[in-house]
């Protein structure tokens, strides 16, 4: 028992440290995304059989297991589909490695590609952001009495102020924010790096904030949003800031009526791309902002900088949002431009 319990342990360790970053040359995104997951399967296998991780062995990770461990999170978690089948193919990726490494394993990854994937509603005409007084009202909510009121807020602030994926944020350093320049070092899919200007002098006025009570006398390399288990830094799992915007997006609406019966992370930054756009920021600059490549867009502005984008904003924060101006109508705004926007936003 003790000797399968160790191959077990063994090989999700390799799978993990070695084969995703090194071998795989996965992105830190992937292989944060990939601990999160396991972190999540192991506790819930280990509850299940009242064991503790070093005891388990593969026959504690069954199809049945994996389903339930799926159906039981989708409930308790609201999983989206995505996410519940991005979770299931972390689980299979390790088993089929695992059957790489050793053939007789082989049959725990048969078994799991019977377990169907999930169907995503057709969302293909939907575009989901909220207005400028639902983003006001959701940034309001955390509040800054508290310690944890601070660092949500900047949280939700530095999100929205730099339209970063949820995967960007939870992956940055502290270093990677200058404060003086105003500016914060992003790291997108795939690896690739930009750099995005923050616009929005209360985010800076935030992060100082933010600082004092988090990251005093740091070298830097910590990361930016972290949680302490056991007295160990670990990075804040995307699970926790989506049940901190469903929270906030609760506690906001009943104050405000426009904001979303479910707010989520990637909504956050089509609402981002959404106000830009309404501010006049044009496509070609948008694009360049949320770090995606086309190849349209991108011969044009090969060549941009930090400046330019932060021009553009400028731009786009005399003409006013997140304010108290009327509200925008939003009947239409992206007449003739549906299918660009829908890109630019992920969908």
């Amino acid at each position: 028992m003790k000797k399968t319990s160790d191959k077990f342990l063994k090989l999700l360790h390799s799978f993990l440290t070695v084969y995703l970053p090194k071998q795989r040359n996965s992105s830190l995104h992937t292989v944060l995304a990939a601990r999160q997951v396991w972190s999540m399967f192991l506790g819930y296998v280990c509850d299940i059989n009242d064991k503790k991780a070093e005891r388990l062995v593969f026959a504690d990770f069954n199809h049945s297991v994996v389903v339930g461990f799926l159906d039981t999170r989708e409930k308790e978690k609201g999983w989206m589909p995505e996410t519940r089948n991005h979770r299931l193919g972390v689980i299979r990726s390790f088993f089929r490695y695992t059957a790489s490494i050793e053939p007789t394993l082989g049959f725990h990854s048969v078994e799991l590609m019977r377990i169907p994937l999930k169907r995503s509603p057709n969302k293909s005409q939907e575009l989901q952001y909220m207005s400028q007084e639902a983003m006001a009202a959701l940034l309001r909510e955390p509040g800054t009495t508290t310690k944890m009121g601070v660092r949500d807020t900047f949280f939700l602030s530095l999100m929205y102020d730099t339209a970063a994926r949820n995967g960007e944020l939870l992956g940055l350093r502290f270093c990677d924010l200058d404060s003086i320049r105003k500016t914060v070092y992003l790291l997108g899919k795939g690896s690739k790096p930009r750099i995005v200007p923050i616009t929005d002098g209360n985010t800076i006025a935030l992060f100082r904030k933010y600082a004092k009570l988090y990251h005093n006398h740091e070298d830097g390399v910590r990361p930016m949003f972290y949680t302490v288990r056991h007295g160990e830094i670990g990075h804040m799992s995307d699970d926790n800031i989506a049940r901190l915007i469903k929270k906030y997006g609760a506690a906001a609406k009943k104050h405000c009526t426009e904001v979303p019966d479910h707010p989520h992370p990637h909504m956050i930054r089509r609402t981002r791309a959404m106000h830009m756009y309404q501010g006049g920021m044009p496509l070609e600059a948008i694009a360049l902002f949320l770090g995606h490549e086309d190849p349209i867009t991108t011969r044009i502005y090969a060549k941009a900088d930090t400046e330019m984008k932060r021009k553009a904003m400028e731009k786009v924060k005399e003409k006013g949002f997140i304010s108290e101006s009327p509200k925008v109508d939003d009947t239409a705004i992206w007449n003739g431009n549906e299918e660009m926007i829908k890109i630019l936003c992920g969908l």
